[in-house]
């Protein structure tokens, strides 16, 4: 197996920056760009070697360079990580165009399908930059991996030897990688656990008036986010394996269990309105990339024909007025 050459992590949101954290830590030769709307962002790791929104500081051994040095954090690339949540995914394959010609491989981090175009995010990739794409699944929160705790992963690409030949590279003791080459599984599962989330922060939120946990109901409704994840995965053509997996109920339930996308579920259970919610929460930073993948379960739903209540209960709490306390009536 060849070394990796140099790796370059485009993108200094939470995600794309602990990967950067982890790949310098591996020894690899890593940098780390900050595009333009990480300005804020860069500041703060420049006068701290830290990120806010992580604990983790920067190793001394990762290069870090702001929006003016594109190029120098390019020279060199051979494996390019694309560390933009979807919303962004285009526009930053746009930015970086023109440096990461040649490459090896390109590396999504983000989680949800593209809102304009519905595509999946190595779609998006592979349209803009000519290059051939892996997506990264699983459950992997950004604090932990940063922090070195134990985490597992899907790399999934259009290949198993693919996948295996630029992922192994990453693997260490502490961030173990399983290989698919179910791509649309894999990126399929990772925009539906952010519903899951959603909706199980939802019962955070209604039991917070009377310190309840509704422990029995998060079980049940769990269990129906799995059976919808598969159903919806596998009429979009990816594999049931995927959905029980790693990519799949791996990863429904560590966002389950915290995270931005539970976080804003706790809150409109617990009465805030969805959309101003959403609008504070991305005003500090955080984007939940579940409301809009809400949508997108609910328009793939309908162009496959499923019927997945629970997704739908979901929707009807964020887009059309419903109380919170609709989610619990999936369980009658």
């Amino acid at each position: 197996m060849a070394p990796v050459a140099h790796v370059t992590v485009f993108g200094a949101g939470a995600m794309g920056t602990a990967f950067a954290i982890h790949t310098a830590r591996l020894g690899l030769d890593a940098a780390l760009w900050a595009n333009p709307v990480d300005r804020p962002v860069y500041e703060t790791m420049r006068e701290s070697r830290r990120h806010p929104l992580l604990t983790e500081h920067l190793p001394a051994e990762l290069a870090v360079f702001g929006p003016e040095e594109l190029h120098a954090a390019a020279e060199g690339c051979d494996v390019a990580i694309m560390g933009a949540n979807t919303h962004g995914a285009r526009s930053l394959a746009r930015m970086v165009k023109e440096v990461v010609g040649g490459v090896s491989a390109v590396v999504s981090v983000a989680k949800g399908l593209e809102p304009q175009s519905g595509q999946r995010t190595s779609e998006v990739y592979r349209e803009e930059l000519a290059a051939d794409v892996l997506a990264i699944g699983g459950p992997c929160l950004a604090a932990e991996l940063a922090e070195e705790l134990p985490t597992a992963a899907v790399w999934a690409g259009p290949s198993l030897m693919f996948a295996r030949s630029i992922g192994a590279r990453f693997e260490s003791p502490a961030y173990q990688i399983v290989y698919s080459e179910d791509l649309p599984g894999v990126e399929y599962c990772s925009m539906m656990k952010n519903v899951a989330a959603i909706g199980l922060g939802i019962l955070d939120g209604l039991g917070k008036p009377t310190n309840r946990d509704f422990k029995n109901a998060k079980a049940a409704l769990f269990a129906k986010a799995a059976h919808e994840l598969a159903e919806l995965v596998t009429a979009l053509g990816g594999r049931e394996e995927t959905a029980l997996g790693l990519a799949g109920m791996g990863d429904a339930l560590v966002t389950s269990l915290g995270g931005r996308n539970r976080l804003y579920g706790e809150l409109v259970g617990a009465g805030d309105p969805p959309e101003s919610t959403l609008r504070e929460l991305e005003a500090r930073g955080l984007t939940v990339e579940g409301v809009a993948s809400t949508r997108d379960v609910h328009r793939l739903a309908g162009e496959t024909g499923l019927d997945l209540p629970y997704h739908l209960a979901i929707y009807r709490v964020l887009f059309e007025g419903a109380d919170p306390r609709h989610v619990l009536e999936v369980l009658r």
